[in-house]
């Protein structure tokens, strides 16, 4: 499933501005944007829908293919060290204006987009995030019986 929601970033912003014959750089942007937003509210399914960071992913991949890669990185550092999917997602997307900022300085556009997808993402797991806090949040791993 994580495919079908990384290709629908991805399609987004690589497909659809060439078939609308748009030759604007936001509106592959906006496009992605959307992709994203009808995943995490999606009508089909009383607008609830999934957390969002796949479908982000994918529109990424194609805006700033190399900042993705290195919140891929991030993410599987944090999921490592942490065993928490969430707090891994959380932290992963949240590196990736960083990365942007740093790797493509004049992509406004691009920028300005993982700011709010980080805002939208982290809104997206605020119940993880209460759970985190609680500390009753599932971790991706756990710990076999008599091992420490």
């Amino acid at each position: 499933m994580a495919l079908f929601d990384i290709a629908k970033g991805a399609i987004s912003v690589l497909l659809f501005p060439r078939l609308l014959g748009g030759g604007e750089t936001w509106l592959p942007v906006v496009l992605g944007g959307a992709a994203v937003l009808g995943h995490m509210y999606s009508p089909y399914v009383t607008f609830r829908g999934g957390k969002g960071v796949a479908t982000a992913a994918g529109m990424f991949l194609a805006l700033a293919p190399v900042a993705v890669l290195i919140a891929m990185a991030v993410w599987a550092v944090c999921l490592w060290l942490t065993g928490y999917v969430s707090l891994s997602s959380i932290i992963a997307v949240g590196s990736v204006p960083l990365w942007v900022a740093l790797l493509q300085p004049n992509a406004a556009y691009v920028f300005w987009a993982s700011l709010g997808l980080v805002a939208l993402i982290i809104f997206a797991h605020r119940r993880n995030i209460a759970r985190l806090v609680a500390g009753t949040e599932n971790r991706f791993r756990t710990k076999k019986a008599g091992l420490g």
